[in-house]
């Protein structure tokens, strides 16, 4: 398999700018660029699922450059439905160096800023030397563009595709960069770069664009109730990531493992057909898991995710270590506990229970337990010797309220 039969058998191209880049891809080495501009200083799993392309694309034998928009991330690309609000000079250059560390520790590549090469151009120069290379009616055709047309857009957006494009030149001229890759969403950008670049130094390069990766209904991958999984381990944590890709819906799962892994073709088809037979011991949810979190943080973050997951779900919490336990229950209440307190003031004090009556009668249900053990003596005293590392409690009342309690 050649490498673009390899990426469109994993649904990676939608459009390519020239069918003469087909045999490049296949036979050539191309320098090539993907690019994100720095509205965080951490990237998401959807950054992930598109910037793989590095990757995939390096084992081939082409040569990956990784652009942070410094210069792109002061503007900000036209939404489809309203203006990105703008970030200080100051946020852009944290987040940039923030985005520079993460994508060199995960991707391994080459990262350039677009900034080092706009700021000092004054306005006459990017006028005549970019500007009139630009047809209005060109620029309102394109998609990003003519969907704001009805609600407005202003000249900074407007002039967006503008900056995008002199990057891709410029690469051209500077790095010997051919080809430009990015998500669909990104195509009007990309072929604006191809015809500056073919106007003004009369040079062939090429775009090429991949679906984005989503659920079943559109949704973008990583996009849960509003907030994003992010690559920085310490805003969204190993197990965080191993519960969000355990539950992918299961309808959807072979496309992501084409799209998200390296696994091979006959690995994926093996998978898919036990998947078939046995949805239920999730077994392509798991090698995805895997495969991404090994990928991105390395296989001792892996195991400890799934640690952590099994012990939660066999009721073990006590195999945990602190730190564990604060990251499989990030999300649950958590309260400080004064040692010495008798267990039903604990239980009252912390909203665990509405009233002693109420909690007496949780006690006498078997209903409350501490780190996984029953407990129903009322007047039981909360000492650090009852505690995980004499510190933290894991308090549950009923099968699905949990808390955090620490020994203070």
């Amino acid at each position: 398999m050649t490498l673009f039969e390899d990426l469109k058998w994993r649904g990676l191209v939608q459009d390519i700018s020239d069918e003469a880049l087909i045999d490049k891809l296949n036979n050539e080495s191309l320098t090539f660029y993907i690019g994100t501009d720095p509205t965080a200083d951490s990237m998401h799993i959807g950054h992930y699922s598109s910037f793989l392309i590095s990757k995939r694309l390096a084992k081939y034998g082409h040569k990956p450059i990784l652009l942070v928009g410094g210069a792109t991330g002061l503007i900000g690309d036209p939404k489809p439905t309203a203006e990105r609000p703008m970030i200080s000079k100051e946020e852009v250059e944290h987040n940039f160096k923030g985005l520079k560390k993460q994508a060199e520790d995960i991707f391994g590549f080459e990262v350039v800023n677009n900034y080092d090469w706009t700021k000092d151009i004054n306005v006459i120069d990017f006028l005549r030397d970019y500007g009139k290379y630009f047809n209005v009616n060109y620029m309102l055709a394109k998609d990003k563009v003519k969907s704001r047309m009805e609600s407005g857009i202003t000249y900074a957006e407007f002039s967006y595709m503008i900056l995008q494009a002199l990057d891709f030149m410029h690469l051209y001229e500077t790095r010997g960069v051919t080809l430009q890759v990015a998500g669909s969403d990104q195509w009007g950008n990309i072929t604006s770069g191809i015809e500056l670049t073919r106007k003004k130094l009369g040079k062939e390069v090429y775009g090429m664009v991949m679906p984005l990766v989503t659920d079943s209904n559109g949704v973008k991958f990583g996009k849960t109730e509003g907030n994003a999984l992010w690559l920085d381990k310490n805003k969204t944590s190993s197990y965080e990531l191993y519960q969000y890709l355990i539950n992918l819906e299961d309808s959807m799962i072979i496309e992501y493992l084409k799209k998200l892994t390296f696994l091979s073709k006959e690995q994926i088809e093996q998978l898919e057909e036990k998947h078939k037979c046995n949805p239920q011991l999730r077994e392509a949810h798991k090698a995805l898991a895997r495969e991404v979190i090994t990928d991105l943080h390395g296989e001792e973050e892996y195991e400890k995710a799934v640690k952590i997951s099994e012990a939660l779900f066999s009721g073990n919490v006590k195999s945990l270590s602190k730190e564990e336990i604060l990251m499989g229950f990030k999300d649950v209440p958590s309260f400080d506990i004064k040692a010495g307190t008798k267990l039903i003031d604990m239980l009252i004090d912390n909203n665990i229970c509405q009233s002693r009556r109420e909690a007496r009668e949780f006690l006498n249900a078997g209903s409350i337990s501490i780190n996984d053990e029953k407990v129903n003596d009322e007047n039981m005293i909360i000492t650090n010797e009852l505690a995980i590392e004499n510190e933290v409690l894991v308090i549950k009342r009923g099968k699905k309220k949990n808390y955090i309690g620490l020994i203070k």
